[in-house]
């Protein structure tokens, strides 16, 4: 079922993408012919600010180039990396069509228990396919009453909001953590080369000018075998829905690519292949819970009291996501 549908879903995102992929193009043709020539070709503006100051100045979306790196040691040795682009979207003033499928400001203040400001750092779909490995959102603290609206100069950084997903199962789950340092239990089955004992050590700084985020595998007899980093730079400020398409044109379909292709790299060097847990242990998500609640109770081997998992029932610690193909 599953093989049947990952064919079913690259045939139909291939024709919508380029499909969508032409009426992109027409769009920023007749934007370009109808533009006045004084005007910066596509609008967007280059940051000056780095996104910091309290002005009130500090856009809605900005704009990020890093590159993304894997480190995996055991069994055998594999690693890679490649560019990618970020949006960085203040989610109480973003437009919406920015964040259908994500937390609203106030839903992701009440998950982490903030006051102040939050910011989303995601992949935006692109030409009618969405693929987001991890989305991250940055939780505030309000300095106090005077804080003008997106102003985060003048905030503190609490917590910060984890969305992962995983490919090809699209299964999402998001979890709140300590962005100083924390270690989460492995919820997901993110990777079928990777099994569900892992916990994830899990780092991230306050973003501005340049953003950085950290994230090792911790497990019982491999060790600190695995990690992974993101770091990148703001490079324009711009909301503008053709901005935003043309930046992150045929992004998502990039990282898919690297995704499979890194996939198909480690099975031709013979890491074994592990199949989805549910058909294994079906109790594999309550066992996740286990082990994070023992994480929490004991802070002194890396855990944090502070980090908590969301799922629908409010006393649970993670919020799950699932398609109905992959039930």
């Amino acid at each position: 079922m599953e093989a049947v549908y990952l064919v079913g879903s690259i045939a139909s995102t291939t024709v919508t993408s380029c499909l969508l992929s032409l009426s992109l193009a027409v769009r920023s043709l007749l934007f370009r012919a109808l533009a006045s020539p004084a005007r910066n070709p596509g609008g967007s503006e280059p940051s000056t600010n780095g996104g910091g100051g309290g002005d009130g100045d500090i856009p809605a979306v900005r704009l990020y180039e890093g590159r993304v790196r894997h480190a995996r040691r055991r069994p055998v040795p594999h690693d890679f990396e490649y560019p990618v682009r970020y949006a960085l979207i203040d989610l109480d003033r973003a437009p919406p069509q920015l964040r259908p499928s994500h937390l609203s400001a106030d839903r992701a203040r009440e998950v982490a228990a903030t006051n102040g400001p939050v910011l989303l750092l995601t992949i935006p779909a692109s030409v009618g396919y969405e693929q987001n490995p991890l989305s991250v959102y940055y939780c505030y603290d309000a300095a106090g009453e005077q804080e003008q609206e997106g102003d985060v100069s003048s905030s503190r950084l609490r917590m910060c909001i984890a969305e992962v997903t995983n490919t090809p199962w699209g299964e999402r789950v998001l979890f709140v953590f300590n962005p100083g340092s924390d270690l989460v239990a492995k919820p997901l089955h993110v990777s079928p080369f990777m099994d569900m004992l892992g916990n994830w050590s899990m780092h991230a700084d306050a973003p501005g000018e340049d953003l950085s985020i950290a994230i090792s595998v911790e497990h019982p007899t491999l060790g600190n075998y695995f990690t992974a980093t993101l770091h990148a730079k703001q490079v324009y400020s711009s909301s503008s829905s053709l901005n935003l398409a043309t930046f992150f044109w045929m992004m998502p379909h990039k990282v898919a690519i690297w995704i499979y292709w890194q996939a198909l790299k480690l099975w031709w060097k013979n890491v074994p292949f592990l199949q989805h847990p549910k058909y294994i242990n079906p109790m594999y998500r309550d066992d996740a819970l286990i082990r994070d609640q023992e994480l929490r109770c004991c802070p002194s081997i890396g855990g944090s009291k502070n980090h908590s998992i969301h799922t629908s029932d409010e006393d649970n610690k993670y919020r799950w996501r699932v398609f109905s193909w992959s039930s």
